[in-house]
């Protein structure tokens, strides 16, 4: 009878989800003018915030931003651009708005994590994200299937940006007939042939240094992008500063910078028992290697890093992805797991020798302590890159090690904030660090005239606390002693469409409970019987 019960409130919350939501989730727009009313406006190029301001925008594109007054005063209506017939405004006083967020590291779900892109995408735009780029997933045809539609605005997505893994292909992308590129001649061949299907770039994890050295030639004389993580089976003979002198245009993570750095060895220092294909033997390791490298501003150090600024080469570090590595209770409890992780997702974090990321065979406090070490190392050398005029972008690659799509983008936020950087500077590496990244910073990744109408809107103010970004929101005690949540994404605007970022996360939620339902499914941490 309970199980019955159940199930009939579980189709009307859906009814009720549906009823109050469906407009929102379609979006509102575009409009031949939006006037987005009385916002404070933090932008995406260093500046301070500033406000009260009113922002037009006609279809998907910034009109004006005007400043309309000044604080504790009232605002003379006579300063304020005029409505045009058939135009809306949207009253945002006293909310805060930014550039629509760029997530340079993700993944469109996955078959073994069972996460399908409406899931994925509905999370990403209600944590406010509206350009990703994909670096390696199902596949380019998939990809660019996607891309196409977000382009049109007819699903619910962000834009995509395509990376195309290399040596990856289709079925209607088959240059080698799936022969393995094993020539510089092939990953020629492979490379011209990515750009004639259309992809934006290639996602590399090493190969050989002559064709490392072919691949990125190629790809660098048409003109396309280009990221590479430096797997640990190519990386001895191949580090970031081969692939940045090669014509690399970014790196992720960490893996091949570390070994960049090494003095005293050319490998790193790995167990003679290691097994690569043993999951905890990998990160167990990985944990171990930036103390391994030169000490931070010795003159190896210095030199590394003066040599990738040189080359105008982009980090995206990515700190939220190994986050569990340093405290594993902290990843797999977070809050938002109950109400928007599928359990498809959720079984695949789990402990397992196959899933990637599922490491955790017999994780302890030996292995967070040498992690917690490796950060701070690793945050050193990114904030010092910053300092010195080093792009910095802002990725999540979520989807694995217990990161939810949106609410992991939110945490590589407040992690960039413990690595040094200040918040206006986190906002800038989240938008237009991404967009200069993309080579697309002349039409997002600031709030300029000209450019496409991306935004995020929040009530309270994300630079004093970065937790009114989440779903979830963030707690605070009133005056009244009373326990409240605050924050979530107010609005998330995308091509001038407005979006409830607050009904695309109950649309997510009415997904998880119904997988739950089909299976009677409760998630239960590892190890739990009962």
């Amino acid at each position: 009878m309970k199980k019955k019960l159940g199930h009939i409130a579980l189709v009307i919350a859906t009814i009720f989800i549906n009823n109050i939501s469906a407009q929102s989730l379609q979006g509102d727009g575009p409009h031949n003018q939006l006037i987005i009313r009385g916002v404070m406006l933090i932008n995406g190029n260093g500046a301070p915030p500033q406000g009260p301001v009113d922002i037009v925008v006609e279809n998907n594109m910034i009109k004006d931003v005007k400043v309309v007054g000044y604080p504790g005063v009232i605002i003379d209506e006579s300063r304020r651009p005029k409505l045009k017939p058939g135009g809306k405004e949207l009253d945002c006083t006293g909310m805060f708005l930014m550039p629509g967020f760029i997530d340079m590291h993700t993944h469109i779900g996955g078959d073994a994590q069972g996460a399908d892109p409406d899931y994925v995408f509905k999370l990403w735009m209600a944590h406010g994200v509206t350009t990703v780029r994909e670096v390696a997933g199902r596949g380019i045809d998939i990809a660019l299937d996607l891309k196409e539609k977000s382009k049109r605005n007819e699903i619910i997505a962000p834009r995509i940006i395509s990376y195309t893994a290399f040596g990856q292909t289709s079925k209607t992308f088959n240059p080698l007939n799936d022969i393995p590129i094993s020539t510089p001649e092939q990953a020629r061949e492979w490379v011209r042939a990515n750009a004639k299907k259309g992809a934006d770039g290639i996602k590399f994890f090493g190969a050989e240094p002559e064709i490392m050295a072919a691949a990125l030639d190629e790809n660098k004389k048409l003109g396309l992008g280009s990221a590479c993580h430096h797997a640990q089976m190519s990386v001895a003979r191949w580090n970031v500063l081969h692939s940045a002198r090669a014509g690399l245009t970014s790196m992720e993570h960490w893996y091949g910078l570390p070994e960049a750095l090494f003095e005293d060895r050319t490998v790193q220092d790995f167990p003679l028992d290691y097994n690569y294909q043993n999951e905890q033997d990998r990160f167990e390791n990985a944990g171990k290697l930036w103390k391994q490298a030169a000490a931070p501003y010795s003159e190896h150090w210095n030199n590394v890093m003066n040599e990738l600024l040189a080359l105008d080469f982009t980090i995206d570090p990515t700190f939220n992805i190994y986050e569990a590595s340093r405290d594993l209770q902290r990843a797999r409890r977070a809050e938002w797991h109950d109400d928007y992780t599928l359990p498809s997702l959720w079984e695949f974090y789990q402990p397992s020798k196959i899933s990637h990321g599922s490491y955790w065979h017999d994780w302890g406090t030996e292995q967070e302590v040498e992690w917690k070490n490796n950060y701070k190392l690793w945050m050193t050398f990114i904030n010092e890159y910053k300092n010195r005029g080093g792009r910095v972008t802002t990725g999540s690659d979520s989807g694995f090690i217990f990161q939810l799509y949106g609410f992991a983008y939110i945490r590589e936020l407040e992690l960039l904030r413990e690595a040094g950087f200040h918040p206006l500077e986190i906002i800038q590496s989240a938008t237009l660090n991404g967009a200069e990244a993309l080579g697309m910073d002349d039409v997002i990744g600031s709030v300029s005239i000209g450019k496409y109408a991306d935004f995020v809107v929040v009530e309270e103010n994300p630079l004093q606390n970065f937790k009114v970004l989440y779903g979830t929101g963030a707690i605070k005690l009133t005056e009244d002693n009373e326990v409240v949540r605050i924050g979530g994404v107010k609005y998330t605007i995308k091509d001038g469409i407005v979006y409830d970022a607050k009904a695309l996360l109950a649309d997510v939620k009415r997904q998880v409970d119904e997988a739950k339902a089909k299976s009677n499914y409760n998630i239960k941490q590892p190890g739990i019987k009962n």
